[in-house]
């Protein structure tokens, strides 16, 4: 798995290092006390483990297929500008989760995608599921096909979403994706967009979108791709590769209680690895939200709408 990761991020990691870095020291493992069940924390320049907790369960995923589900939407390099609409079968019969993109809303294939990995949106995703070549059955083989041929060899799909909890994999297989996904540079910047506004057709309304984790606005982090995740049984998740101590990291955490707990861990983690050191106990909302935030390109009048009456991953 070390061996594949190299491979993987030896890709991308030229454009976005432009000087090799020492090796990041090795911290006591034993200083770190995470309350998420997987984990995995991964050099991604050299392939070293850092961190493993229950690396090698499976478990499901949630939302985090999504970035399989980007990944299957783009190898077959369709026309971003084509419109995409909304139809009943996108909507979620598994869960009950509600979204704001109604029946018929239409937006481009290019903007579905984006809603898709920055605000986790169901409907989006599994839109651009049926508008796949065969369809949705074509689609989710494609998926298996694609973790296959990465050799995720204990993650299986089953739709496209995240919302089954047959959607499965291991935090070792999802280190091997967010490395596969980081080759797309529109994965990266649509994952990490802070947020977005849409105009849908054929209202003309104009929503607002948050991303769905908020790390990504917070000064402190230098994230270069993440993704969240949640439903019942897999709990709260989140992927990311970011930049920690001035090497490449990739982070992945599942199956947390809490609301903030995924992300708590993540400051753990980050401090961890800057430090040597454990994070002293702090309120896991208070870090998340208070810290200094970037700033928003195009975030101005209208507010950004809320996001509270769907189910957010």
């Amino acid at each position: 798995m070390i061996r594949s990761l190299v491979i993987v991020f030896a890709c991308i990691l030229g454009p976005m290092t432009a000087v090799p870095s020492a090796a990041a020291p090795f911290p006591d493992p034993g200083k770190l006390r995470l309350a998420s069940a997987n984990v995995l924390v991964v050099d991604a320049e050299d392939g070293r483990r850092m961190y493993a907790k229950a690396a090698d369960e499976v478990t499901p995923i949630a939302s985090l297929t999504k970035l399989m589900t980007a990944m299957v939407v783009l190898d077959t390099n369709p026309s971003l500008e084509d419109p995409v609409a909304v139809d009943m079968d996108d909507f979620d019969y598994i869960k009950g989760s509600r979204s704001r993109l109604r029946m018929g809303t239409t937006l481009s294939r290019g903007e579905m995608l984006r809603l898709a990995l920055m605000s986790s949106e169901n409907r989006a995703a599994s839109s651009l599921a049926r508008h796949y070549p065969g369809g949705n059955v074509a689609f989710v083989a494609a998926m298996n096909a694609k973790a296959a041929a990465l050799g995720m060899t204990r993650t299986s799909f089953e739709d496209p979403t995240g919302l089954s909890p047959n959607n499965v994999s291991t935090a070792n297989d999802l280190a091997l994706m967010v490395g596969a996904a980081a080759r797309y540079p529109l994965i990266r910047d649509y994952t990490t967009t802070p947020a977005h506004f849409v105009e849908v057709q054929p209202s003309g309304q104009v929503l607002g979108f948050n991303n769905s984790n908020a790390l990504v606005k917070n000064v402190a982090w230098d994230i270069q791709l993440q993704k969240t995740g949640y439903i019942r049984e897999a709990g709260r998740c989140v992927v990311m590769l970011a930049t920690i101590a001035s090497r490449p990291m990739v982070i992945v955490l599942l199956d947390s209680l809490g609301k903030y707990t995924r992300l708590g861990d993540a400051q753990r983690v980050k401090h961890w690895l800057e430090t040597g050191e454990s994070l002293p106990p702090i309120s896991a909302k208070a870090a998340m939200v208070k810290p200094k935030q970037r700033p928003v390109k195009g975030a101005y009048a209208p507010k950004l709408a809320s996001n509270s009456k769907a189910r957010r991953s």
